[in-house]
């Protein structure tokens, strides 16, 4: 939707797609895709320093060979990733990476672009070490959790897109956020929990997102401009957090001068282990510090 188009470009987020897939309807795909085109082009999204990225369609449907072609050749150089939704198996990143790959080359592109994948099938659940092994030694970067599609193709007693159901004993996601987190953790792409549906329930979003963190996810997706703070809320690690970080790092340094690689700090053991998390947390609050 066109009109949506600037607002997401004065939000405040550090990535948008633009959807040409589930948002949009059949009859206007093909219109979508243009404005899309044109809404790359026209607006100067580096200026805000957002990300751009386009949600193809799948592979499965008539569009997406178009979606590839027209989006790379008339806006290729502006582009930094196209989002690939449904994915299976391996073979369709391959299939799409293959495609750009020629397109790049056509087009003399120097700008490389990288590829994201949803999971978001029972089949891309069951595939996923294999797509986030094999996809990351291309163009793939980041993996997302597709909770709507992800709940149909299990065929979930659900509605909801996201959110916890009462007739489950704690979070139904947390199994498959938890193994396409370690797939990604696995072969160095970034885990992205996908949308929570809700756009009135902002308490709701938060403890989703809280959950996902806690698994390792870096980021949860907005689909509404309020959701917009509480996501930069939830993963933004707090201050009191940070400050014990770094307390953790300075402990084991002083531990390491004497010899020691374990330490004290408030009455409890500290050690490499907690030196690789402490330093997990100071670099995000550095990275959100330095694009502050």
């Amino acid at each position: 939707s066109p009109e949506m188009f600037e607002k997401a470009l004065k939000s405040g987020v550090d990535f948008v797609f633009l959807d040409l897939e589930d948002a949009v309807a059949p009859d206007d795909k093909l219109q979508a895709r243009k404005n899309v085109i044109q809404a790359i082009n026209d607006l100067d999204w580096k200026a805000q320093g957002i990300t751009v990225s386009v949600r193809i369609n799948g592979l499965d449907t008539q569009y997406m060979v178009r979606d590839v072609v027209d989006l790379v050749e008339q806006a290729g150089d502006k582009i930094d990733t196209l989002l690939i939704p449904k994915a299976g198996v391996y073979s369709d990143i391959y299939m799409v990476e293959a495609m750009v790959n020629q397109l790049e080359m056509q087009q003399g592109l120097k700008k490389r672009i990288g590829l994201e994948a949803l999971i978001e099938t029972a089949l891309g659940m069951a595939n996923v070490e294999d797509i986030a092994l094999n996809g990351s030694r291309g163009r793939l970067e980041a993996l997302h959790f597709g909770v709507a599609d992800y709940a149909a193709s299990n065929r979930a007693r659900t509605t909801n897109i996201g959110g916890l159901n009462p007739d489950y004993p704690g979070d139904q996601w947390h199994f498959a956020i938890s193994r396409m987190t370690v797939a990604c953790r696995a072969y160095g792409l970034r885990p992205i929990d996908g949308p929570y549906g809700d756009i009135k329930d902002p308490d709701g979003y938060k403890l989703a997102a809280r959950r996902a963190a806690a698994l390792g996810c870096e980021g949860k997706w907005a689909i509404h401009p309020t959701q917009i703070t509480l996501a930069n809320e939830v993963f933004t690690p707090p201050e009191a957090e940070v400050d014990k970080a770094k307390r953790i790092l300075v402990a084991l340094k002083e531990a390491a001068t004497q010899g020691k690689g374990a330490a004290a700090l408030d009455g409890r053991l500290i050690d490499a282990a907690s030196e690789r998390m402490a330093n997990n947390v100071v670099r995000i609050a550095d990275a959100i510090a330095a694009r502050k």
